[in-house]
């Protein structure tokens, strides 16, 4: 299964742009901060994650304001040319 559910801020986002079939993209990055158990010990974790979302998804989230925190749901996939890790956003909701 691939799967991610973030809890994260959005640091930057892009304008709406069209891929070339014609669909709404928007570029963000993602920031998380939290702490974590992890073998017994507190840790504390901060991630800041590249992503996307396409199509109406695109369209809400693009009114979305810098700073502004949500639960994002969606997969992970190679960016294009495959050096990097991409967090498409199929659904977000208001944290």
């Amino acid at each position: 299964m691939n799967q991610l559910v973030l809890t994260a801020k959005i640091a930057e986002i892009s304008a709406q742009r069209f891929t070339p079939a014609g669909i709404p993209a928007t570029d963000l990055t993602l920031e998380h901060e939290s702490e974590q158990v992890e073998a017994g010990q507190l840790r504390k974790v901060k991630v800041s994650v590249k992503a996307v979302a396409i199509g109406p998804v695109a369209e809400v989230i693009s009114k979305q304001t810098m700073g502004s925190e949500h639960r994002f749901t969606g997969f992970l996939a190679s960016t294009r040319n495959a050096k990097g890790t991409l967090f498409h956003i199929q659904s977000f909701e208001l944290n």
